[in-house]
């Protein structure tokens, strides 16, 4: 998530008074009890939004997003196989047989997955997962709060505030029901804070490798986030050198220049996985039909509470329709939000530039189409004037502009808590001529009569974000995989080069349950399907391996429960699919339609083998 954050020269009614002396000090940041409470506290709210998911670890996934669950599970055993066989990780052929996956052009989360590998080798991907999770939301707070607490608000609490929303806003806890890439946002405060230094104290070169560091590795986490945090970037920059056009100019060539270093150094550490992304092997070309352009917000959303906060309600929100929640702040914080920009805009510059960040980036939010309450109405949003043609912009959701909204929102509530707080400071020496910050502002001393209003600015948010306090994730029960499966009786017939067909196939509708097989066996034999975007045959991305005919039949036969007429031309198909396949065996397990999945497969294959606990076609013979 993109952390509008700048120094404290932005916020002179919080800027300490070593900087008010001095603005070109650098303030030094000690930890303190207050920073060591506060990310306890992070760790232990991340552990109890996935406390569902610890009940039972091994057998629970995401009760709204389980195929992306069981997605991520099988991600983190791509990483650890990787290092175990020390294969390329931008590329895997265990999936989508004998096509394979360019894993840099999905979600792969490269950059944790394979640091994490030793955790996925020993206690598996179920465990990393719940593992990652809950620390990923927890370190996004800690770096949030870190960053507020050095460059924008003397408050600790204030910093808290913010830190612990920016962590575990609603929209962030709801991509954790199964996308853990959303949630992993941990770097980006930091990419914030070092562009925001940039050109300040004259350390160009420095500056600039350390943000080419964090650039390139935020490419192997979420490069949509990054895509979202430049943009946000740009806006703060701009917004700055408008209201601040001399103290802009005084720094325009340290920034260039290190914003070149820093680019040029990123593009040197990530240029062939880029190319590799759009140019590789079952790389793609935007998305079919832009199926993303349309998802944008509902106006009623951001005044809505969110499903997974203990104020939410699911039944409000199937009458909003179900979308991505990135907003669904409910009245409570839209109002404190409102307020706390409408008092800080003459005092704070912070302010005035997350309240640019608020309009532009929910304007863009709304999509083609206004809707409200659950219609779409005719009056065009601004996406409607944005080609779905346009290079990577074809691939975003506009909804997604919202997650800079929250940020925003975050860094507000940092910023309004700050401002009650000194309220009840005393006042402080009056600086000399030449003290004052780069705004040309001080902090106005407080007169004794008015500090009511810090417990009433403190109370003020807390009730608007209290009700947003999350609840542990829901999760739903998944069967283990066969003994068959787990227990390598498979290995016997999977000779190298071929591939295990599981019934169903794995797709981005049906076989979550077989997906799994592949995840928790170290992703030790191909199988054909899966769940990922490829090219179809004009290069486009599209979900999923194109359906083969048999496939298609055993889809079809799941949906309608029962087995439709076979024909020769069923059998001369499923054979000539098993040999595109390269397979060598077709396993059934325990399955609600296993019934008619095994009338089915016996119509087209033969009787099937009773081994351990599945039912085995061993399609040898058939295919060599």
């Amino acid at each position: 998530m993109a952390v509008p954050v700048v120094d404290p020269s932005l916020n002179p009614t919080s800027a300490p008074e070593a900087v008010a002396a001095d603005p070109t000090r650098r303030p030094r940041w000690r930890p303190r009890r207050a920073d060591v409470l506060a990310i306890g506290a992070y760790v232990l709210l991340g552990v109890f939004v996935c406390l569902n998911y610890w009940m039972d670890v091994q057998h629970r996934v995401s009760s709204h997003l389980p195929t992306d669950h069981s997605w991520f599970e099988w991600l983190f055993s791509h990483g650890a196989y990787s290092v175990r066989h020390l294969e390329n990780p931008l590329f895997s052929m265990r999936q989508n047989a004998p096509n394979g996956v360019n894993m840099i052009a999905n979600t792969s989360l490269l950059g944790m997955t394979i640091p994490l590998a030793p955790v996925t080798l020993l206690f598996g991907p179920q465990v990393t997962y719940a593992l990652y999770l809950g620390g990923a939301l927890a370190a996004t707070a800690a770096t949030s709060y870190w960053v507020l607490s050095r460059h924008l608000v003397r408050s600790r609490a204030g910093a808290f505030v913010g830190g612990a929303f920016l962590g575990f806003a609603p929209g962030i806890v709801h991509h954790a029901n199964g996308q853990p890439n959303f949630v992993s946002n941990f770097l980006l405060p930091l990419i914030v804070a070092r562009v925001l230094r940039l050109g300040r104290d004259g350390r160009w070169r420095r500056d600039g490798v350390v943000l080419g560091l964090l650039v390139a590795y935020q490419i192997f986490i979420n490069e949509e986030m990054l895509l979202l945090t430049a943009l946000a970037c740009l806006v703060i920059v701009v917004a700055y050198a408008v209201q601040r056009p001399r103290a802009a100019r005084e720094r325009a060539a340290g920034f260039v220049a290190a914003l070149g270093l820093g680019g040029g150094l990123a593009l040197l550490l990530a240029g062939y996985p880029i190319w590799f992304q759009f140019n590789g092997p079952q790389s793609y070309r935007g998305l079919q039909g832009g199926v993303f352009h349309n998802w944008g917000e509902d106006l009623m959303a951001f005044v809505t509470f969110a499903r997974d906060t203990v104020a939410g309600d699911e039944a409000v929100e199937k009458t909003i329709g179900l979308t991505e929640q990135n907003t669904w702040f409910g009245w409570p914080l839209v109002l404190v939000a409102l307020a706390s920009l409408l008092l800080l805009w003459r005092r704070s510059l912070a302010a005035r530039i997350c309240g640019v960040l608020v309009v532009l980036f929910t304007l863009g939010a709304i999509g083609p189409k206004v809707r409200f309450n659950g219609v779409e109405t005719t009056v065009d949003g601004p996406w409607a004037y944005i080609s779905d043609d346009v290079p990577l912009v074809e691939m975003m959701m506009p909804t997604r502009l919202a997650l800079v909204t929250t940020a925003a929102v975050g860094v507000l509530l940092a910023l309004a808590w700050d401002a009650a707080a000194g309220y009840g400071r005393r006042p402080a020496p009056a600086p000399r001529p030449a003290a004052e910050d780069a705004t040309g502002e001080s902090p106005p001393a407080v007169p004794a009569h008015r500090r009511w209003i810090r417990p009433v600015g403190y109370a003020a948010v807390a009730l608007a974000v209290l009700p947003l306090f999350p609840r542990p994730l829901p999760a739903q029960h998944v069967d283990p995989p066969p003994r068959f499966i787990t227990a390598g009786g498979w290995r016997p017939y999977v000779p190298a080069g071929r591939t295990l067909v599981p019934v169903p196939i794995p797709s981005n509708v049906h076989g979550l349950s077989t997906l799994r097989w592949s995840a928790l066996t170290g992703l030790e034999f191909p199988v054909p399907g899966g769940y990922f975007i490829g090219p179809n045959e004009k290069g486009e991305g599209v979900f999923g391996a194109p359906n083969r005919p048999t496939s298609t039949l055993i889809y079809t036969t799941m949906d309608a429960g029962r087995v439709p007429e076979l024909t020769e031309e069923n059998r001369r198909q499923a054979v000539a699919d098993l040999r595109f396949w390269k397979a060598s065996v077709v396993v059934l397990g325990d399955h609600p339609r296993e019934a008619v999945l095994r009338e089915l497969m016996t119509g087209l294959l033969g009787p099937a083998q009773r081994v351990d606990d599945v039912w085995l076609w061993d399609v040898r013979p058939l295919v060599d």
